[in-house]
């Protein structure tokens, strides 16, 4: 099992105000799987995202990811984890926008540490050509449409091999056309055996997905097959 969630709780102080986000999920995904995350706002879902993506902690219960105990990582301990298990597509994309493409899609072998100029770039050109564009390579953010801003992200997020590709409202800023081609590229990544999972309001992208988990109030609602 490469994800597994046991009763994660999280809850965040709001001065007199406790908020409880999460109240006892538990879940599991396989390697290679392709697991759509569904949920209204508020419904939990970006903060399970965040825990699955490191990005943040439970409050209780246990989160075990490709065979570590990740759920009392703090800090560095926790970014080294993220960085070398999870490849994250945002929404707004997170591109720095005065580098180029190169530069942008090195940047987790820079925090990676150990790996000489040359080979990340030649990592990163690898990665650019994977989502078609080896065109683009000297061109900054601003220079590109927002389908090429998303490939580059995806591209990003491949460079350091991670187990898992973690895509955050990935149509969010795009045209229904440009949507569908950045939905092709996630599923042929699937086919080719990489976990993906996608966190979603749409039930379109949703539909990509072979399994669909719907968060409501905090707990898993629905689970099933797409």
């Amino acid at each position: 099992m490469l994800i597994r969630t046991e009763n994660l709780t999280k809850s965040y102080d709001l001065g007199a105000v406790e908020v409880r986000a999460l109240r006892g999920v538990t879940l599991g995904i396989e390697e290679g799987e392709y697991v759509a995350i569904m949920g209204p706002s508020g419904s939990g879902k970006s903060t399970l995202m965040h825990i699955i993506g490191c990005l943040d902690t439970p409050s209780t219960g246990r989160y075990v990811l490709n065979g570590a105990e990740v759920s009392e990582l703090k800090g560095r301990a926790l970014a080294r984890v993220r960085n070398k298990e999870i490849g994250f597509v945002f929404q707004n994309f997170n591109l720095l926008p005065r580098v180029d493409l190169v530069a942008n899609v090195s940047l987790p072998l820079v925090y990676h540490g150990g790996i000489a100029r040359g080979a990340r770039r030649e990592q990163a050109v690898k990665a650019l050509e994977a989502v078609g564009l080896t065109h683009r390579l000297k061109h900054r953010p601003n220079e590109l449409s927002g389908g090429e801003r998303q490939r580059a992200s995806i591209a990003r997020a491949l460079v350091n091999e991670p187990s898992i590709l973690l895509a955050d409202e990935p149509t969010g800023n795009l045209d229904q056309k440009t949507g569908r081609e950045i939905m092709a590229i996630l599923d042929e990544l699937s086919k080719e055996g990489k976990t993906v999972i996608v966190v979603t309001h749409d039930s379109n992208v949703a539909a990509h997905a072979r399994r669909i988990v719907e968060i409501e109030d905090g707990v898993i609602a629905r689970e099933g097959r797409a």
